[in-house]
């Protein structure tokens, strides 16, 4: 929400007048300037329920100073019952067929998946399977990564394990995927097929244009499809477990490391340790990030806060403490360069005022 000046009458024409709403309609999903108090109840309305909606992110309102000195009767439009649209039945036959006649599937959990019911049907899913997973950098903690079936993370862009598992796979399951995060794969004509299970169609592009594509709720597609496999026995993770055994062990090789500055795997193993489940870990950007996204196991959603989209410098001291303001009985630790740490180290006179109880590790 943002202020402007008076737009009824103004002593001071276009004095300090500029276009808010015209700047945030390129990064917003919707801006309105009020020009009435009467509609404000509807456009606060219709803002929340934008702002929710799949793919959820910011709106935008500008209050003007004479509309926000009116007085109105309206009153606040109370929340409509709303379900989501289920993926329809021949989609989901068709995802079912294609991982019946696979030998090897694997899954890929990125951003969209990171919705509540959507991490529990998903384990259920891999519980009864056994279908091995990877996550892309947005989609850490959507299952517990100490899960046995975990493979990894795509942190890098190519060239790590995990490229390698995907490679040996013969059906990918994309679920959540999410065109800003960085491709966790590059799909090749005739190479691997892969099913997109999203809440919307895909965005086809060069190296992305799935065989099927599951629309709508994701986390009932996945139930149903879960629902609907009878005959897996035939699946062969050898290799894909082959590969996760060999992650599992150059992860582990600097863990106990104590050379002097910090070996990188040494302090995200460090952090992993002291911090709980539930703890939260607010990354900046820096090739730390690469490290705490690939080596970094997150037990549960939303504990590992990180950009995969721009990789916005500064932003790991302000994501803590907006992590603290939401879950003030949780401890979290902020993870920041000194580049980015002094583009908003004066919040941490924010933070002191506020009395968080946050900390953060600043490296160079």
């Amino acid at each position: 929400i943002t202020g402007q000046k008076p737009i009824k009458k103004s002593k001071q024409g276009r004095f300090q007048i500029i276009d808010v709403c015209g700047m945030m309609d390129p990064i917003t999903k919707y801006t309105h300037q009020f020009a009435s108090a009467d509609n404000i109840p509807s456009r606060m309305r219709e803002a929340f329920r934008l702002a929710e909606e799949e793919k959820p992110g910011a709106v935008h309102l500008e209050l003007p100073e004479d509309i926000a000195a009116e007085q109105t009767d309206a009153l606040p439009i109370p929340r409509s019952l709303h379900r989501r649209p289920l993926a329809e039945h021949v989609a989901i036959e068709a995802a079912v067929q294609k991982l019946h006649n696979a030998r090897n599937p694997i899954l890929v959990i990125g951003a969209g998946a990171n919705r509540k019911m959507t991490a529990k049907v998903l384990k259920q899913l891999i519980d009864k399977t056994g279908i091995p997973f990877i996550t892309t950098q947005l989609g850490k903690g959507v299952v517990d990564e100490r899960h046995p079936r975990f493979l990894g993370n795509a942190a890098l862009s190519s060239g790590d394990f995990v490229h390698r598992a995907v490679e040996a796979a013969d059906l990918i399951v994309n679920i959540g995927h999410d065109v800003i995060e960085k491709p966790p794969f590059f799909m090749v004509r005739g190479g691997t097929e892969v099913i997109h299970i999203n809440f919307r169609s895909a965005e086809v592009d060069a190296v992305y244009f799935p065989q099927v594509e599951v629309i709508g709720d994701i986390a009932n597609a996945v139930w149903q499809i879960s629902e609907a496999l009878t005959e897996t026995s035939h699946w062969d993770f050898t290799r894909l477990m082959a590969i996760r055994e060999a992650n599992e062990a150059q992860i582990a090789e600097g863990a106990d490391d104590d050379r002097f500055p910090v070996y990188p795997q040494r302090l995200v193993a460090d952090i992993r340790r002291v911090l709980p489940s539930e703890g939260i870990v607010a990354l900046d950007n820096g090739i730390y990030k690469i490290w705490f996204a690939r080596n970094y196991k997150a037990h549960k959603p939303n504990t590992v806060l990180l950009d995969n989209a721009l990789a916005t410098m500064g932003a790991g001291l302000p994501s803590a403490m907006a992590a603290h303001l939401v879950h003030p009985d949780r401890p979290v630790i902020s993870v920041c360069g000194d580049g980015g740490f002094m583009m908003n180290s004066q919040e941490l006179e924010t933070a002191v005022r506020l009395g968080m109880h946050i900390t953060v590790v600043i490296l160079r």
